[in-house]
Order: C-alpha cells, then sequence, then structure tokens
C-alpha cells in the first residue's frame, strides 16, 4: 500500500489542526539514538549499491573532463551560433537547486520558523554540493582552466584585471561568496553535533577526528552564546544571497540582446525558478533518505507538507513568469521577439523540450492545490523528479533556442550535444550523490541539538497548555 501521510487521524483529532514538528513520545535519550544511529551503525546493501553507481557517474565525469582538457572545448556540441550549451545549461541547474539550502537555514530562521528545524541541515549539504557541480562548469567552458585565477583581482605585475563590467565575472563573485556563507552556516551549524559524535565515538581515531573538527566545544553557556550570535550573523549575511546569486546569474542573459534574453523579469523570475527547483531536489533526496534512515519522527508529515506548499507558491510565480515572457514579447512589437516566444520556441526545432518543460513546472506543481497530493509520498516524491526535469528543461530553452535562431536566418545553426556533453551531466549527479552519501554516512542529516531544542520548546507548550485547561476547567 502506498505511504500517505493522512490515511487516518485519532478519534478527537482535528484534521485541520498543524501536526506535530516531533513525535511527543521522544526524549534525549532516544533522540541520541535516532539521530546518531545511521552514523555509527554499519552501511546496508542499499547504500553500497547506491554508492556505486554514483562511483559510475563519478567516473564518467572524470573522464569527461579528462578529454575536455586533452582535446579542448571541441569536442563539445557547441558551435556558432551556439556558443553556449549544455554548460551553462547546467551550471544555471546547479546553481538553482543550491538555493534552498539557504532559504531554508537563513530566512527561515530569521523568521523564526520551527519547520525548518529538521530538514535544514539536508538543505544546507544539498546546497553546498549543487555549487561544487554547477563550478565545475564554467571553469571547463573557459577552455583552459588553469587560468581562472585571471576572473580574480589579484595584484598583477601585468596590470591585467578582471572586466568587472562582464555578467560572466559578477557570477565569480556571486557564486564564490554564496559558496563560502553556505560552507561556514552549515559547518557552524555542525559544530555542536561534532561534539556529540565525539563524545560518543567508540573508537580513538574516531574520537580524535571528531574532536578535531569540533573545536573544542564543550557545550558550556559562554560556547552556546558564541554559536548563537555566530549562527544568526551568517544567517543575515546569507539572506541575501538567495536573492543576489540567481539574479547575477540571470544577468548573464538579462543584459544581452538576444531574443528571449533581454528581460527585465529575468531576476525575480530566475530567483522564483531557483528555490522552485531547489526545494523539489529536497523532496527527491528527503523522502527516501526519511525512510531509510528511520527518521519520520523527526522529518515528519508537515515538513513535508510546506516544503509542498512552497513549491506550489514558487510554480506559479514561475508560471506568471512565462506568461508575462509571452506577453512582452507580444507588447514590445519587436518581430524577433514575437517569433522567438510565439514561433521558435513553441513550434521550432526544440518543441518538445519546450512543451515538457510547460507540462513539468506549470502543470505538475497544481496537484499541490490538493491536500490529499501534499500529503502523499509517492506523489510529492515523482512530482519532485518532474520539476527538476522540467527547470532544466527550462535552462535548455532559455540558453539553446535563443541562440539558435537570433538574428540573421543566414547564421542559424541546429545544437546537439555529443557524448562528452552528457558525460559531464551525468557525472556531475554522480559527483553530487557521491558527496550526499558520503554525507549522510559520517555526519547527523538532522541537527540534534536543534531537534532538541524544539522538543523541548513543545513539551513546555503542551504543559502550559493542559495546565491552563485544567485551570480553566476547574474555574
Amino acid at each position: 500500500m502506498a505511504e500517505t501521510a493522512t490515511s487516518h487521524f485519532p478519534p478527537g483529532v482535528d484534521p485541520l489542526e498543524p501536526r506535530a514538528l516531533v513525535a511527543p513520545h521522544h526524549d534525549d535519550a532516544t533522540l541520541n539514538e535516532t539521530l546518531l544511529d545511521h552514523v555509527w551503525r554499519k552501511p546496508g546493501k542499499g547504500w553500497f549499491l547506491l554508492f556505486g553507481i554514483a562511483l559510475v557517474g563519478l567516473g564518467m565525469f572524470l573522464v569527461a573532463v579528462t578529454m575536455t582538457l586533452a582535446r579542448g572545448i571541441g569536442v563539445w556540441g557547441n558551435n556558432q551560433p551556439n556558443g553556449w550549451a549544455f554548460d551553462i545549461v547546467n551550471f544555471v541547474w546547479w546553481v538553482g537547486i543550491g538555493h534552498a539550502g539557504t532559504l531554508i537555514s537563513a530566512i527561515l530562521l530569521l523568521f523564526q520558523q520551527k519547520w525548518r528545524t529538521s530538514i535544514n541541515r539536508f538543505a544546507e549539504a544539498m546546497t553546498i554540493f549543487a555549487v561544487i557541480c554547477a563550478g565545475q562548469f564554467p571553469l571547463l567552458h573557459t577552455g583552459r582552466p588553469w587560468f581562472a585565477f585571471w576572473l580574480l583581482p589579484y595584484p598583477s605585475t601585468l596590470g591585467a584585471w578582471p572586466q568587472f563590467r562582464s555578467p560572466l565575472d559578477w557570477d565569480v563573485f556571486a557564486v564564490s561568496t554564496y559558496f563560502t556563507v553556505s560552507l561556514l552556516f552549515w559547518y557552524v551549524g555542525l559544530i555542536p553535533d561534532l561534539a556529540a559524535l565525539r563524545d560518543s565515538s567508540p573508537t580513538k581515531l574516531q574520537r580524535t577526528i571528531y574532536g578535531l573538527f569540533s573545536l573544542g566545544w564543550r557545550g558550556s553557556g559562554r560556547h552556546w552564546h558564541n554559536y548563537k550570535i555566530g549562527y544568526l550573523l551568517l544567517a543575515g549575511l546569507s539572506t541575501p544571497l538567495v536573492l543576489s546569486v540567481h539574479t547575477i546569474v540571470s544577468f548573464d542573459f538579462a543584459t544581452g540582446l538576444i531574443p528571449g534574453w533581454h528581460a527585465t523579469i529575468f531576476p525575480p523570475y530566475f530567483v522564483a525558478g531557483a528555490v522552485f527547483s531547489g526545494f523539489a531536489m529536497v523532496i527527491t533526496l528527503i523522502v527516501p533518505a526519511r525512510k531509510y534512515l528511520n527518521l519520520r519522527d523527526v522529518i515528519t508529515d508537515r515538513h513535508l507538507e510546506n516544503m509542498n506548499k512552497v513549491i506550489l507558491a514558487t510554480g506559479l510565480i514561475v508560471s506568471y513568469g512565462y506568461m508575462m515572457e509571452h506577453f512582452i514579447a507580444w507588447y514590445s512589437g519587436s518581430e524577433y521577439e514575437i517569433w522567438t516566444f510565439y514561433v521558435n520556441r513553441a513550434r521550432g526545432p526544440y518543441w518538445q523540450v519546450y512543451w515538457l518543460m510547460i507540462a513539468c513546472n506549470v502543470i505538475t506543481p497544481n496537484i499541490f492545490w490538493f491536500r490529499k497530493c501534499r500529503t502523499s509520498i509517492p506523489i510529492m516524491w515523482v512530482a519532485s523528479i518532474v520539476v527538476n526535469i522540467g527547470m532544466w528543461c527550462e535552462r535548455f530553452i532559455i540558453i539553446v533556442t535563443s541562440l539558435t535562431q537570433d538574428f540573421l536566418p543566414s547564421s542559424w545553426d541546429l545544437y546537439s550535444p555529443t557524448w562528452v556533453d552528457w558525460c559531464l551531466y551525468i557525472g556531475t549527479l554522480g559527483l553530487f550523490s557521491t558527496l550526499f552519501l558520503l554525507f549522510l554516512k559520517f555526519v547527523p542529516a538532522v541537527a540534534i541539538s536543534e531537534v532538541k531544542e524544539l522538543q523541548l520548546e513543545l513539551k513546555h507548550a503542551a504543559h502550559h497548555a493542559a495546565h491552563g485547561h485544567d485551570t480553566h476547567g476547574a474555574h
């Protein structure tokens, strides 16, 4: 039988009331056992099978990178006028996926949304690994990645400075800043849990390694005070990055004059699409992890339903962006814009990809208007995969169709990816999966200290509610 979040309700429970964020029967000891169990126990056959598949993908990535460095980017399918293709498609897609981590961790923390607690570490880890994957593509696209430091304003005796008016150089600063702050935010949140692993380590080697990374944490009042201040400051620093990073990525296109790119709606449209795909990827990863790591008591149905609501909201914004693109093209009266949106994309050589994008990004999220779909585990998991397929198609449509047929019909040419293009893309999926599986094995997947704090708050709230109810009844 399919797993469903709301298959039944106990007598006297109002299905419209918010459900608990942590199962109420847990205490400190059982939470420790639940959240640390997957770190200390030997991985099962399923983990080794997935890790083997991920390593195969990583091997494909290494082969493709070696071929690219040895032969040059001519082994890719890029041509004239398609100077950008799979490389920038995948770069934008991976950067977008990384957005949900910072939004869940930073913005929801500042707004004191308690439902972020059990899912923030998944999302933060996903952010870091996605940005690592994203960074590979523009680096290789330069053709000579060993000169990548030229993009940085280092002291140069030749006086060669980066072209700061180029949006591509803005990407370097935006993405590197995003990665650095996200990594710090993730690591600072890990410190109390690394100390818990240090104190419960069965061997001296593990105790030494976890002790090294826990930075001498002892859980004193001073440590907790500094931790809370530092965590909050990093959250405040990360919040503008959620808006700035994909806004700057959208400038790669919006500042150009190519039909289909030159639009002021791109910054908010790209940010909404990034959060849309990021939350979908969190669902894709967290649903199987929740089951096989036995985390149903801390990653509850309420967490999943709230994420599906965010997917619905951002999906509607993305749909609005599609409609506005077509309206602006018609309203502008530009024959090139009208051709791009009404002929080339919908009926051109890549029309299948365009309509797949519409089906995945416009139609699919609307199933979450229905509570039964928002709370059905199989439906939400399949929908999350479909959404990310649609978002990849969107990046492909934006980049490839606009370049394939631009101003001059005499320069039109179709783009077709080579095996190296496919190996690079599939290989980054392998790289991402390898890093994520190692994260699940060696680090608590859920923030132990935050879950315990939330559990304590819920118990206090329940106690006060019961006490207040009894007092009211006595009067």
